[in-house]
């Protein structure tokens, strides 16, 4: 694959070069901390004078700040980097006159796609390490608390997970770039989809649940009244799974607080299973957690995988010149 290096470097180049990459790095990462630092000092008084739980340091990823906690905040916002990343990563060569001659060098074609994604998500990673760890100093300064090593793994694991979901949207951006010659057209087509993925699709399971299995709270027998709403609260879920962002929500949450058994928001007890609840509130070992997310995580990597294969071949069809 010749000049993928060099494609490689001279992205990451411009990606750490360019003012949107700063401004956005800084927004986000200023929203970050402000939220961890707050979430830190509020832990810090209600722990003060009480024996602190085993998983206080993971408490800062996933205690909520001054409106959302830092799992939460980068569900939200953390497509709009790979969006910024990608959305003009083909057709500005083009609209420039400049991937005619990338092309025309000792270059392959997969060399200049496969160069441009990675380059993304290595600085996506960068990204999330260095909030990751910045953020693991406050912890360190303000809670006094040491991670251990299971602590150390699960924040492992929740920045790869990370950069999966936020790769998917970089390959999605990357793919309208190619369909899209106009530059504005394919970054108002990436933000859209990000809308309609991300908040619309929660909307819509809400609607089909209603319609299909209403919860009619005023008729009906007591069986009748939680069958229905049993239902209501399946379809919800499920269809909810459409949505990228719930995925890494329901994977990163359970990863980064081991109290949590499940991905699911909806959790059937008989009497036994509630008794054994309310004995047993022992944190879920990492083995068990990672087995929990494995289906939410599989899928993540697919649709990143696939979103990328589809660009490449898109771009590998098309004619340069044109």
């Amino acid at each position: 694959m010749q000049g993928l290096f060099a494609v490689y470097r001279k992205e990451l180049a411009d990606h750490f070069s360019s003012y949107r990459f700063v401004i956005l790095f800084a927004l986000i990462a200023m929203v970050a901390f402000i939220t961890s630092y707050m979430a830190g000092v509020n832990l810090k008084e209600n722990l003060e004078g009480v024996a602190k739980p085993k998983f206080v340091f993971l408490m800062m990823f996933n205690t909520t700040g001054a409106l959302f906690s830092l799992v939460q905040f980068v569900a939200f916002f953390g497509p709009l980097i790979g969006l910024v990343l990608g959305f003009d990563a083909i057709n500005r060569e083009r609209a420039n006159g400049t991937l005619i001659k990338i092309v025309s060098q000792p270059i392959y074609r997969d060399a200049v796609i496969n160069g441009k994604f990675l380059a993304g998500a290595t600085t996506i990673s960068i990204i999330l390490v260095s909030i990751v760890l910045v953020i693991s100093g406050f912890g360190l300064l303000l809670l006094g608390v040491v991670p251990g090593v299971e602590e150390i793994w699960r924040l492992i694991i929740y920045i790869i997970i990370s950069i999966f979901y936020i790769s998917f949207w970089l390959g999605l951006s990357l793919l309208f770039s190619i369909f899209f010659r106009n530059v504005a057209t394919s970054a108002l087509a990436s933000v859209a989809l990000w809308i309609f993925l991300s908040f619309f699709v929660s909307l819509g399971a809400s609607v089909l649940a209603d319609s299909i299995a209403p919860v009619d709270t005023k008729g009906g027998t007591r069986e009748t009244h939680m069958d229905m709403t049993i239902k209501n609260a399946q379809i919800r879920e499920r269809v909810s799974l459409l949505s990228p962002m719930t995925l890494y929500s329901s994977a990163s949450g359970t990863i980064i607080d081991p109290m949590r058994k499940t991905t699911s928001a909806l959790v059937l007890m008989g009497p036994m299973e509630e008794l054994s609840a309310s004995r047993f509130q022992n944190p879920l070992p990492l083995g068990q957690s990672i087995l929990v997310i494995y289906p939410h995580l599989v899928a993540l990597i697919a649709i990143s995988l696939i979103c990328f294969v589809i660009s490449y071949i898109v771009f590998m069809l098309q004619e340069v010149r044109t």
